[in-house]
């Protein structure tokens, strides 16, 4: 049973590209199909970690809406960062999955019992990654993955009486 869902954000959470204001403030689009999946993720009791390499405080404002259970940013080791929360919440790595799209995510991909790459990852993440999804970053991949291990726990169904 997959316990918990570590997430990259940009390029897997939202379409990678960096939009800025004419003052400087950092703009990001989020997909709502992404959020419902989580709140159902998160109604069943499972965990969720967004493990990104950039400080935003857009991603602040959804990670909390989302009510994300652990935030992490500017994080330079994913691999490391994934290790300790392994540790801290006691589990193993067969019961941790990941999501991203480019190589900064491949260490957090070594550290956990399923990885999947959005559609339009990086080459290096098609070769490593267990599940390359069909949807691409910000285009509802983290809804695609959270369905898949629904799936395959014998979940899916009441993921859909939920509603």
């Amino acid at each position: 049973m997959i316990e918990l869902l570590c997430i990259d954000v940009d390029g897997t959470m939202s379409d990678g590209k960096l939009y800025y204001s004419k003052n400087g403030e950092e703009i990001k689009t989020f997909n709502v199909k992404d959020g419902l999946a989580l709140a159902y993720w998160h109604k069943i009791g499972r965990k969720s970690a967004i493990i990104t390499g950039r400080d935003s405080e857009i991603l602040k404002i959804r990670a909390n809406e989302l009510k994300i259970d652990y935030l992490f940013m500017g994080i330079k080791n994913k691999g490391e960062c994934v290790r300790n929360l392994k540790k801290d919440l006691n589990l193993d790595s067969i019961s941790i999955a990941s999501i991203g799209d480019d190589m900064n995510d491949i260490s957090m991909f070594r550290e956990c019992g399923i990885s999947f790459g959005v559609k339009n990852c990086a080459n290096g993440i098609k070769n490593i990654a267990n599940i390359i999804l069909s949807s691409n970053g910000g285009e509802g991949a983290v809804r695609e993955a959270i369905e898949m291990i629904l799936k395959q726990e014998d979940l899916y169904e009441e993921f859909i009486k939920y509603w």
